[in-house]
């Protein structure tokens, strides 16, 4: 049940007509090849046997799979009244897509192994980790979460890892002092540029605890964690010692950023709207996540 929430929290839709309720659950394919250049949707489409396995017992129904270029859905349909759709329900609130869902405190109340079951249902539709993703040298691996719109979400979901002892490297927020701090966009022509997805971004060796259950996925952690650690290793430093730090047990060098036109657009919550930030954790802070 938890891996299934996480899964919907990520990237799922409910949808209710007057009897009955869909799930359905999109896996993207950010990219068409994984690391070692093998067809993406084959990987997802061996996982997905896993998945069904999980959750065929739990929903009692068949899951549907259909799978296109960009990306992979599971679906379910079931009566309004079921037990599991109430249930359903009753841990997402009335969100009906992981655009405006939240987690109820029956999600952080729930068990160690219940939270990590739910990251990593999260996890499956919403990371990814590649090659690309290092932090300044290229060993210094980072697992990406990538959640559009929900500015909410993140919170709940950085709190969450909190819970269970994982903290989070850095959030590219979806705001303009973050996405445009230089006002490079701005300057040329794009003002909305800084209208992306947010991106929670965890040490891959921080992450393992959480894994993924698709396979390249999993794969590609495997690796790049190893990489990680053999990287830190080669300088002589402790891997913990860098890499398991929250952002407030950290030193911060301040970096004051021009003021942004952007700084009141609409897209930004009004709990924040307005705020001029020279930083994501100062963000973090004022929305929810912090010590």
């Amino acid at each position: 049940m938890a891996y299934l929430l996480g899964m919907i929290c990520g990237n799922g839709e409910i949808k209710r007509s007057a009897g009955n309720t869909t799930v359905s659950v999109d896996i993207p394919h950010k990219k068409l090849e994984t690391e070692d250049f093998k067809d993406v949707k084959i990987y997802i489409k061996a996982s997905v046997t896993d998945i069904r396995a999980i959750l065929e017992p739990l929903i009692g129904v068949d899951l549907q799979f259909i799978q296109q270029k960009s990306s992979s859905v599971l679906s379910f349909t079931k009566p309004n009244a079921d037990y599991l759709i109430r249930q359903i329900l009753l841990y997402t609130g009335s969100g009906s897509s992981h655009e405006n869902i939240r987690l109820a405190p029956a999600v952080f109340s729930s068990t160690f192994d219940e939270r990590k079951a739910f990251l990593r249902g999260f996890a499956d539709v919403t990371g990814y980790i590649r090659r690309s993703n290092y932090f300044f040298q290229k060993y210094k691996h980072r697992v990406y979460l990538e959640v559009p719109h929900n500015w909410g979400l993140v919170v709940d979901v950085c709190n969450l890892l909190k819970s269970v002892d994982i903290p989070v490297q850095a959030i590219d927020w979806a705001h303009p002092n973050i996405r445009d701090g230089k006002l490079t966009k701005a300057n040329s022509g794009s003002p909305n540029f800084w209208k992306k997805e947010h991106q929670i971004k965890v040490w891959a060796n921080e992450f393992e605890p959480i894994g993924f259950g698709i396979i390249h996925k999993r794969n590609s952690l495997a690796l790049f964690a190893d990489e990680l650690r053999a990287g830190f290793a080669s300088e002589g430093k402790s891997v913990e010692d860098i890499t398991h730090k929250f952002y407030w047990e950290l030193r911060e060098l301040k970096k004051e950023r021009p003021l942004h036109p952007a700084e009141n657009d609409n897209f930004i919550p009004a709990q924040i709207r307005g705020r001029h930030y020279n930083s994501w954790r100062e963000i973090a802070a004022d929305l929810g996540y912090g010590e």
